[in-house]
């Protein structure tokens, strides 16, 4: 066995090639396949995914990378996966993009439609530019660079290509990480969000529970009071947002938790007293308010709110999501690969801990680590106008395949 894969590739079929030229090289090509894939309507629970990951099938055969779809529990498709071998086993690594994007939301109000892929001023504007069809076509060049050397490393590089991400679902990575997956180790997974400037290594944890708070039913216009239950909700509502939390959670974690009331529903008419309103409430967590404590932080503030209404029935408490808070530690491999690699490409990302979860969150709960977003710069994520800024591809492919060199054996 010689040394780690070195940072350049030979020329020729089966060669290796510096990742900066090799990214330089591809500069058009991702651009033109990022514009294709956002002239493809894909938004999450709202157009078919088949004409997205059709042209990305497409894409991949044509450079000799097969792969196949993953289907969820009703059958309809979720994910494309595509597997590159190198000479040997060894680690396996996941570079994650999803296909699937946010709403259009006003379309009268974009400066150019959103499935134009329209380039101005050196940005390409469309839903999907950004979060994160130029993170799909930059892996999978990357991924087609690592075939034509497969030769001369050892392990495996999966392509996870999620058309489930914006419902909430994530229905593609379950699909993978608990299905197709389960059986072999994973060593580490990219996730290609976009931004420049930080290497998402952790995030806030989430907890998502629904709260049913009960009154008891009347005409409100009748003689005798009855015990509404809006007006319990919103006790419980000011009992929430008054309830103590940690406020920090050290310098590994910087962020403190947060709980937040996110939806209400109760009552219909004029006439009816309701006897059900029911909340959504969402907490943050972090390693030193973790979903115990969330937990009984619910609990015991409905359980004291109950014993002030007792003429109503108990209110109903149940979980509906759970991801723990994560932090990959300075050691950790993936983390210092990706941010040695963009240091030596001219990048200067700082390491970051986000506030919102992201499916990083959902893989630490697997305990695989992962990196929740590095990559093209950007304006307008789920916005108006959303675009990214086209000299930014290179230098984040470069990245990428700078650090994957480095985290796979040579052979």
């Amino acid at each position: 066995m010689r040394e780690r894969a070195k940072d350049t590739f030979e020329d020729g079929g089966g060669g290796h090639l510096d990742p900066v030229r090799a990214a330089r090289q591809d500069h058009d090509s991702v651009v033109e396949l990022t514009r294709e894939l956002v002239r493809v309507p894909s938004r999450g629970g709202i157009d078919a995914y088949e004409p997205v990951l059709e042209h990305m099938v497409s894409w991949l055969a044509a450079h000799d990378l097969p792969c196949a779809r993953l289907a969820g529990p009703d059958g309809g498709p979720v994910a494309l996966v595509c597997e590159v071998s190198g000479a040997d086993t060894g680690p396996r690594y996941v570079l994650d993009a999803c296909l699937d994007t946010a709403p259009f939301g006003d379309e009268a109000a974009w400066t150019h439609p959103p499935t134009s892929a329209e380039v101005q001023d050196g940005w390409l504007h469309g839903r999907g530019s950004s979060d994160s069809k130029a993170g799909a076509a930059i892996f999978a060049h990357i991924a087609a660079r690592l075939r034509q050397a497969a030769r001369t490393w050892r392990g495996s590089v999966v392509l996870l290509f999620d058309v489930d991400e914006h419902t909430g679902g994530f229905g593609g990575a379950k699909a993978y990480f608990e299905g197709q997956a389960a059986a072999g180790h994973i060593d580490g997974v990219m996730i290609g969000y976009p931004g420049l400037d930080h290497v998402v290594t952790g995030g806030r944890g989430v907890l998502r529970a629904r709260v049913g708070v009960h009154g008891i039913a009347a005409h409100s216009g009748g003689s005798k009071s009855a015990p509404s239950a809006i007006v319990k909700a919103a006790e419980v509502i000011q009992r929430l947002h008054q309830a103590p939390l940690p406020q920090g959670s050290g310098p590994a974690f910087p962020l403190p938790p947060k709980l937040t009331v996110t939806a209400i529903h109760g009552g219909e008419g004029y006439s009816t007293i309701p006897d059900l309103c029911v909340l959504n409430v969402d907490v943050r967590l972090t390693p030193l308010f973790e979903a115990e404590q969330a937990l009984a932080l619910l609990d015991s503030t409905l359980t004291r709110l109950d014993a002030d209404w007792p003429d109503t029935p108990p209110t109903d408490l149940a979980v509906t999501t759970h991801w723990p808070a994560f932090a990959l530690p300075e050691h950790e491999p993936l983390r210092a690969a990706l941010l040695a690699a963009a240091k030596a490409t001219g990048l200067h990302p700082q390491a970051k801990v986000a506030g919102p979860s992201n499916i990083g969150n959902y893989l630490a709960g697997l305990n695989i680590p992962a990196l929740a977003g590095f990559g093209v710069d950007y304006r307008g994520l789920h916005a108006t106008d959303e675009r990214i800024r086209l000299d930014s591809i290179p230098p984040v492919q470069a990245a990428y395949h700078r650090a994957l060199l480095s985290l796979l054996p040579a052979y």
